[in-house]
């Protein structure tokens, strides 16, 4: 006997799964998750904001001006850049990574700028190293931005001059509530939700890439599923691709 699609839609609201998103998401995603059974608590545990200071605006002024390859590992940085450009189309070769990241690069500094890409900031390292047509880059980024990417280019003879455009403000919640899934958007965030949360050992963490699922591990030995590629629509799809087929 086949179930009646009404009926399965009332069990569905009976016992919705609870999820947790740590970072806003659009409207509609939500709404299809409900629609699945899937509600989506969503509570954002770090915060950006660009560094307005007369030190950073002299430095990237300075930069628009050079012939320069350009590394962007986050979209904040990109867009704090952005901002200082004033009209100016600056002669850069940025690499960047992928997804929206590389849109926002796209739309803020042209296509043909872009010289490579990657989904990771190690990967996009060595796709660099594997050009070859650099010894010395401008590296636009965070406050807590990671080593990889800088390490590896050192070790590789290629100097890294870094200017911080942006900071992130950590804003730990503490949770009461208990849910099927945790979605992680960044190791920032996975630190500032572990500061003051434990989690039970059925939580299945869902992380944005392997950096973010790296830092997770410090924390927490649950079940951690991985965005098959980078962005927060993808990660959605695999929280509810999981729990839609359990």
């Amino acid at each position: 006997m086949e179930d009646n699609p009404s009926q399965t839609v009332s069990a569905m609201q009976d016992n919705p799964i609870n999820i947790l998103s740590t970072r806003p998401l659009q409207d509609e995603w939500v709404a299809e998750a409900k629609a699945m059974g899937i509600i989506i608590d969503q509570l954002s545990f770090i915060e950006t904001e660009p560094i307005v200071s007369i030190e950073v605006q002299q430095e990237v002024e300075q930069a628009l001006i050079l012939s320069a390859t350009v590394v962007f590992t986050s979209m904040n940085a990109a867009a704090a850049v952005a901002n200082w450009m004033d009209g100016q189309q600056p002669d850069w070769k940025i690499y960047c990574i992928g997804f929206a990241t590389k849109e926002l690069v796209k739309n803020s500094f042209g296509e043909e700028s872009i010289a490579g890409t990657a989904s990771s900031a190690a990967e996009l390292a060595a796709v660099m190293i594997e050009n070859g047509q650099t010894d010395e880059v401008i590296f636009f980024c965070g406050d807590q931005r990671r080593d990889e990417l800088p390490e590896i280019l050192c070790s590789n003879g290629i100097e890294v001059n870094e200017i911080n455009v942006y900071q992130t403000i950590t804003m730990p919640h503490h949770i009461k509530k208990k849910y099927a899934g945790i979605l992680f958007f960044s190791p920032g965030a996975v630190q500032s939700f572990f500061s003051v949360n434990k989690i039970n050992s059925e939580t299945i963490l869902f992380a944005i890439g392997n950096t973010t699922a790296n830092e997770i591990k410090k924390y927490s030995k649950n079940k951690i599923l991985i965005s098959d590629q980078p962005g927060k629509e993808n990660l959605l799809r695999k929280m509810m691709e999981y729990f839609g087929d359990s």
